[in-house]
């Protein structure tokens, strides 16, 4: 299993704004920018962490988007499953019905044992948690004139 590009997107998108702290407004500009996500991209991306209640989007001209939990309440696991779904490995794990031996199989068994340990890694990282960490992702990298103790304004 390979996690998709805006499952990918996603957790760049949500660990930027946490960086920024819980109901701080980001221009999408800002967002997109930063955390290096095309904008047409993030558009899309934005809807889905919003339908599951990970951020709110504000428009006009001086919209943008914001964190509506604190970042130690939001996982890995919600952010990529309000993008792709719930997590599951195979058709077996996802459709127990489309295979007639699940009840009996050993290899379903293992399937479903190694998505549990993978939802349950992804479920016990939280936002805060990466923040605490040095990163590779562009988003946790000050802008400039953040580094020099200026916020910028909203766009």
């Amino acid at each position: 299993m390979r996690l998709t590009r805006a499952g990918e997107y996603a957790v760049r998108c949500v660990l930027y704004l946490s960086r920024k702290g819980e109901g701080a407004l980001v221009s999408r500009q800002e967002v997109a920018a930063r955390a290096d996500i095309p904008p047409d991209f993030l558009a899309k991306i934005v809807q889905q962490l919003a339908r599951a209640g990970i951020i709110e989007i504000v428009q006009g001209s001086r919209g943008g988007y914001r964190l509506v939990q604190p970042p130690a309440a939001v996982t890995m696991l919600q952010v990529i499953e309000a993008i792709i779904g719930e997590i599951y490995l195979n058709d077996c794990v996802a459709r127990p019905a489309s295979c007639a031996n699940n009840p009996t199989c050993v290899v379903h068994r293992v399937w479903l044992k190694a998505r549990d340990q993978l939802r349950e890694t992804l479920g016990a990282v939280s936002f805060a948690d990466l923040l605490r960490e040095e990163c590779c992702s562009p988003c946790t990298t000050p802008a400039p004139e953040e580094a020099a103790g200026n916020r910028p304004a909203p766009d």
